[in-house]
């Protein structure tokens, strides 16, 4: 839930490149591959792969140097819009957005609209599990699935991505200051005293809405799991990402 977004949010964000801090043009389009993950963003520039993502803010994405393929990579295909059809093949609705989690590319919710979703307002949720395949053009969902459909509000709840903007930032600002304070072997209160540390040195500074900060801090002690485990995750992926940047450096020579 830490490191889940919607596709809605990441669309029309900046890439930003983390070292040298220059603009590298605005997200476009995101990906699935063969496998039913998000594997690329795409922009004017290029296809960026997922594992080169650093961070995702309210305003931009940060990536690990400009490593663009300029050639769509093969089996891609677009999530946003699929056709939802039942086992008969009838037409039910569409994807209307969708969320993931930028650290995996694993989908973790389907927001569905159309007919589908009549009864729920226009919009429901459908969980990954109550789909049977993605094929072509459209989404199979598992018979029985539209009983098992939730509300926005209900079934979306406790994601960071159904946080204000405010909050979303605050989150990110208290947990890159965590980034260096917390290791994968603290103990569950280590980590709460860490999170609830740094939030008071904002508090102090008297720069930030006192509600928000404190939405924030909640969540933070809430998804200390989370947070603990992406912040390990993050680690891993800037060494990958350096890693492959290097190696397609040295093989351009």
């Amino acid at each position: 839930m830490f490191s889940v977004v919607r596709y809605s949010q990441i669309i029309g964000l900046i890439a930003v490149d983390s070292s040298t801090a220059s603009r590298l043009g605005e997200v476009e389009e995101v990906w699935l591959d063969e496998l039913g993950r998000i594997a690329y963003l795409s922009s004017t520039q290029g296809y960026l792969s997922l594992e080169q993502v650093s961070g995702v803010g309210t305003t931009a994405i940060s990536i690990y140097g400009r490593i663009y393929d300029r050639a769509a990579p093969v089996n891609l295909r677009r999530l946003h819009r699929l056709v939802v059809r039942s086992t008969l093949d009838e037409p039910l609705g569409w994807i209307e957005d969708f969320l993931f989690d930028w650290h995996t590319g694993e989908i973790v919710a389907y927001i569905l609209a159309g007919d589908i979703a009549e009864s729920f307002g226009g919009r429901a949720v459908l969980y990954p599990e109550d789909v049977l395949e993605i094929v072509g053009e459209r989404i199979v969902i598992r018979e029985g699935a539209k009983d098992r459909l939730k509300s926005e509000a209900e079934g979306l709840k406790g994601f960071l991505s159904e946080k204000s903007d405010r909050v979303r930032h605050l989150v990110k600002i208290i947990s890159d200051r965590l980034h260096d304070l917390i290791s994968p072997h603290d103990k569950p209160e280590v980590v709460r005293v860490k999170i609830e540390t740094v939030s008071d040195e904002l508090a102090n500074s008297d720069e930030h809405d006192r509600h928000a900060l404190q939405e924030a801090t909640d969540f933070l002690q809430e998804q200390w799991q989370h947070l603990q485990q992406s912040i390990s995750r993050a680690s891993n992926r800037a060494k990958s990402a350096l890693d492959s940047a290097w190696k397609q450096i040295a093989g351009k020579r």
